[in-house]
């Protein structure tokens, strides 16, 4: 797999722009990371007025995105670490699948019980640390997704709101109750930089 580095510090949009490029031309597995100011990123067929509060956004300065790719609404900051995978492959449903499998095996390999669910989402002691979302286009494959390490757990129950539908879904009462940070769970990784040192040289093998 190949790993390239773009600049720290831009907006979300460009790098989900960085990502549509990519794919035009992409001839093997490639990978890159990124981290972000406080931002919302919403799937392509959700609304903004029903999944994020936006007023809250508004006073607080945090960025709400739309992707291109489906899925649920999410939250990032300096504390997550965002992850890109573009592959010549259009076969998206395997590719997905395996992309996640590796992203639970990274984990697991520094001994966390990770693992992969049917809603896209990789679990560490049955709470979300990671989620995930794909497109395909028709030059390869799209997929992306976040790493919690020390987000603000404040700001992210307060940024989005799921319908009581969705929560029931998953069987918890809040999205703070659903998620964690690697951070609570475990003190093998010293910072985001070495969780992101860490996954970028595991997924070059």
């Amino acid at each position: 797999m190949k790993i390239v580095h773009y600049p720290e510090g831009l907006p979300l949009a460009d790098y989900l722009a960085l990502e549509a490029e990519m794919v035009k031309t992409v001839s093997e597995p490639t990978l890159f990371t990124w981290i972000v100011s406080p931002t919302v990123i919403y799937g392509r067929h959700q609304q903004a007025e029903v999944e994020v509060n936006e007023a809250y956004c508004r006073e607080h300065g945090i960025a709400v995105v739309q992707r291109q790719s489906g899925g649920g609404c999410v939250y990032a900051d300096e504390g997550n670490l965002m992850i890109s995978f573009v592959t010549p492959s259009t076969h998206s449903e395997q590719v997905f699948k395996d992309f996640l499998t590796l992203i639970a095996k990274s984990l697991q390999t520094k001994g966390l019980p990770a693992v992969s669910t049917e809603h896209n989402d990789i679990l560490v002691d049955g709470r979300k640390v990671s989620g995930w979302a794909c497109y395909t286009c028709p030059t390869g494959t799209i997929v992306h997704g976040t790493m919690l390490f020390d987000v603000n757990l404040e700001a992210l129950t307060q940024a989005i709101t799921p319908t009581r539908d969705k929560l029931c879904k998953h069987g918890v009462a809040s999205v703070r109750q659903r998620v964690a940070n690697l951070k609570e769970v475990t003190n093998v990784f010293i910072d985001i930089a070495d969780l992101r040192a860490y996954l970028e040289k595991w997924l070059n093998k």
